[in-house]
């Protein structure tokens, strides 16, 4: 599992998460199961397993979250889980009664940040490529008439693209709620998708259907209690929506704990003060839910009398535009950040990019782990992908379109 998208570092946190979640059974299944989503049909080829004993293991791993089964063209192809998005969320969704959830909460809160190394791995040589990113409020962004916002920063225009939508447990809050620190008051049941994954979550009895208004109204909920909009890092066919606060989002709080920026992607806009208009009431750094901003007190101008006044930390800043939100004076908003952020197409394009960050792409151009010539032809191909120079080069923008387009050549 340490081989897929999401770096996964051994531990006794997750030894105990692990023997809790699989049956032996199961997990000797995993192991042998193919990286890239699979028929069944190709399952069973590579790991020697018949179809008529892999449909109702298959079946079971999905209602679990274990195993995600997605629908392409005419038939379901099957992918091992990752920790997230996957089994943690899923694990966190389900209220079936055959849980312990306080039990859930804990395993998973030790392993993510006990000892901070599940963070270390996926974040810590400065990793750009998350499985979220953050949307702004359109209303924050300074002369919203002469600066564009694409379409796929507008949470409006991603719901007018969907016709199905679903809602189920936040996973985060539930998590929080069983370890005594939800802070904030609001139903469990915020986390919202759409399309495809609205089906998968709803075929899986993770989810249940809502309505197109239902969505709107969660929506204007949130920016009503000043959550943080995220989204699927990806520019096409975002498929879910998460109401963020400080004291649950647990990629948030992997930015307040650990110092890494890129668990949770910003927008492409950034924050920023007039500070004529600031009178440090303190509004913005309370609405802030990553701790970015802070009341600080010197001269606006050499000379004058020392002010209280806002300042934004852009290092962490999320784009989010919750604190502009809050600001009775209009002393903040956003602005377009000068630095690209890097946001993905599509999910082929966010898989291939968060593998090669964390060394693991070779796993998907071979990714049959029953093979020992694939097993020989990962090794050599992981040694030389992991190599400085040619990291950085293929995550360029000067390479990376090309370095992208081969691929999805290569794997159509």
């Amino acid at each position: 599992m340490d081989n897929t998208t999401v770096r996964m570092p051994w531990s006794a946190a997750l030894h105990e998460m692990l023997r809790s979640l699989y049956t032996p059974a199961e997990a000797e299944f995993i192991v042998k199961m193919p990286y890239r989503p699979s028929s069944i049909e190709r399952i069973a080829d590579l790991t020697g397993m018949d179809t008529n004993y892999l449909l109702p293991m298959l079946e079971s791993m999905c209602l679990k979250g274990l195993v995600c089964d997605l629908w392409e063209k005419d038939h379901y192809t099957y992918m091992i889980s990752p920790f997230v998005i996957g089994f943690f969320e899923f694990t966190m969704m389900r209220t079936h009664g055959e849980l312990n959830s306080k039990k859930w909460a804990e395993l998973f809160h030790n392993y993510m940040f006990g000892d901070r190394e599940f963070l270390k791995a996926n974040f810590g040589d400065g990793q750009q490529i998350s499985v979220m990113r953050t949307l702004p409020y359109e209303e924050t962004i300074r002369d919203i008439e002469h600066v564009e916002v694409l379409d796929y920063e507008r949470a409006e225009f991603l719901v007018a693209e969907q016709d199905l939508f679903a809602v189920s447990l936040c996973s985060c809050r539930h998590e929080k709620m069983h370890l005594g620190k939800q802070d904030c008051n609001v139903d469990l049941e915020t986390c919202t998708s759409m399309g495809e994954a609205a089906k998968f979550l709803i075929r899986n009895k993770f989810a249940r259907e809502i309505s197109r208004s239902e969505m709107h109204d969660i929506m204007a909920r949130s920016k009503e209690m000043g959550f943080t909009i995220t989204t699927d890092n990806v520019k096409k066919d975002a498929g879910f929506f998460c109401h963020c606060c400080g004291c649950c989002c647990n990629l948030m709080n992997g930015i307040k704990y650990s110092g890494y920026p890129g668990v949770l992607v910003s927008s492409t806009f950034i924050a920023s003060v007039d500070r004529e208009k600031c009178n440090g009431c303190g509004l913005c750094a309370k609405a802030c839910p990553i701790d970015a901003i802070s009341i600080r007190q010197d001269e606006i101008r050499p000379g004058e009398k020392k002010r209280r006044h806002a300042l934004v930390d852009q290092r962490i800043c999320l784009g989010c535009g919750v604190c502009a939100l809050k600001c009775k004076t209009g002393a903040l908003g956003m602005d377009k950040r000068a630095q690209r952020v890097i946001h993905p197409e599509d999910s082929f394009e966010r898989v291939i990019l968060q593998s090669l960050e964390r060394d693991t792409l070779q796993n998907l151009i071979f990714d049959n782990p029953n093979s020992r010539s694939e097993e020989f032809m990962r090794s050599v191909l992981g040694g030389f992908l992991k190599l400085p120079p040619v990291k950085k080069g293929l995550m360029s923008d000067a390479l990376r379109s090309r370095f992208l387009n081969v691929l999805r050549k290569a794997t159509s």
